[in-house]
């Protein structure tokens, strides 16, 4: 419950900080075209707070924080006196409507750029991508790519680490080939280009890691049998277990992986497991009976509250993603272009056919996305909102009635015809597109369910 709890703070915080960015650009700019706002909400429903500006606009916090919007004078919808017209919104010249209108997801660009600029201005902690295992006969092996080797780039786009080859292996789905540009330890400096066949290719992104089932995993440092971590109070210490323990049996099976014990463990909630451990060149015998906890999609598992000992990682293999006020604007460019980049190859692949629908979230995944990096730390969570204000700002320029996009193809309508398009096509057009709309979300929410 706690973590559901947490999930659903930070999709609040997160939907808040988005939504307040997008619709302060309408704002913004609408006040700047001579715009009057009657009022500025975040949220829908019933108002928790409310204040009256000096310049005549409500500001209102409602209670369901799932949106929000900016209501500007129009004599549309308004009654207006002939002073009011120079104000309205529909009295605005065509260059000025659009600039509103398109201000939101602009702003969504911007707020994007900005949460990546403080990213690599605080700095992240990172390791290389270096390949740890591959999978005889897999899709990577036949290109030949080796453990050692380390991802200097996918399809010509540099990867520094393995976010990004993560990123970058996900815009090829569905795709017939692409490239990874390798550097090995025996060829230190010379950069050599492996073509991957993936016509064959096919995983889901919700359950599966794109780089195991292309054939490689990335290298960890070697995770031993020994203890160096036994909880206060927990199943294992109640069942005798020491720090400096060396795992011998589990249940009668010969230990030489950690996993095997993290599975024996995992498997057995609330059941005995018999675990023969060396202390001090001693064996001993110990009855385990993990404690029990429930995982997010509801399901028991066992857990003891022990470690094993980790080797260090390579020096050489770890670094700081941290720049300069000046060089992280240039760093917040890349990665900005990056994912709109991303998610325009992923919606064209979408509409085609090449990926399929039921890879699209919705607010339950994008919670559970809001709490795991909130709980990583602030510049976890600030790439989270970059990435998911971009993906905002994108969905409202698609040219749909009822979003941003769909009033600016309206707009680019008049622009041609030379006057504005009948409002009897306006409301079928907003028929449509919120049919369209709704549709696609409740795709998602199935989705979300699904997953749970």
């Amino acid at each position: 419950m706690t973590g559901i709890l947490w999930n659903l703070v930070s999709f609040v915080v997160a939907l808040g900080v988005l939504v307040a960015v997008h619709e302060f650009g309408h704002f913004w700019v609408a006040r700047r075209c001579g715009v009057k706002v009657l009022k500025f909400s975040i949220g829908f429903g019933k108002s928790i707070w409310t204040k009256v500006g000096k310049d005549g606009t409500e500001y209102s916090l409602a209670l369901i924080p799932l949106g929000g919007y900016v209501k500007m004078l129009d004599g549309r919808v308004d009654t207006l006196t002939e002073d009011d017209k120079a104000y309205a919104f529909n009295h605005k010249s065509l260059w000025q409507r659009s600039a509103i209108v398109g201000a939101g997801p602009i702003f969504n660009f911007v707020f994007a750029l900005f949460a990546y600029w403080l990213v690599f201005l605080i700095g992240v902690p990172a390791v290389k991508p270096v390949v740890g295992q591959v999978t005889p006969h897999s899709i990577v092996a036949q290109a030949g790519i080796e453990p050692g080797m380390e991802l200097k780039a996918v399809s010509g786009i540099k990867t520094a680490d393995w976010d990004s080859v993560n990123m970058q292996l996900i815009s090829h789905i569905g795709d017939d080939e692409m490239t990874l540009t390798v550097t090995s330890e025996d060829t230190i400096g010379v950069e050599q280009v492996k073509h991957l066949d993936i016509r064959d290719w096919s995983f889901n992104p919700e359950k599966e890691s794109p780089m195991a089932t292309l054939g490689f995993l990335p290298y960890r440092p070697a995770v031993s049998t020994t203890l160096a971590h036994v909880g206060d109070s927990g199943a294992a210490e109640k069942a005798g277990f020491e720090v400096g323990d060396r795992l011998l049996t589990v249940n009668g099976q010969t230990v030489t992986e950690w996993q095997q014990m993290v599975e024996a463990i995992q498997n057995n909630a609330n059941q005995v497991v018999v675990v023969s451990v060396d202390r001090a060149g001693q064996t001993l015998q110990l009855r385990l009976t993990p404690d029990s906890k429930q995982i997010s999609n509801g399901k028991e598992v066992g857990f003891a509250g022990i470690a094993p000992e980790v080797a260090e990682w390579p020096e050489n293999y770890r670094f700081e993603m941290k720049y300069g006020v000046f060089d992280s604007i240039g760093k917040a460019f890349d990665k900005t272009g990056q994912i709109i980049s991303l998610t325009f190859s992923m919606m064209k692949k979408l509409v085609v056919g090449d990926v399929g629908i039921e890879n699209l979230s919705g607010p339950i995944s994008i919670a559970k996305g809001a709490g795991t990096t909130a709980d990583y730390g602030l510049v976890y969570f600030l790439s989270f909102l970059a990435l998911i204000s971009v993906n905002l700002g994108i969905i409202n320029l698609l040219p749909l009635p009822v979003l941003d996009g769909g009033h600016l193809l309206f707009f680019a309508i008049e622009a041609v015809i030379r006057r504005p398009v009948p409002e009897a096509v306006q409301e079928v057009g907003y028929r449509i597109g919120g049919a369209l709309i709704l549709s696609l979300m409740v795709v998602a929410l199935f989705n979300d369910f699904t997953r749970l």
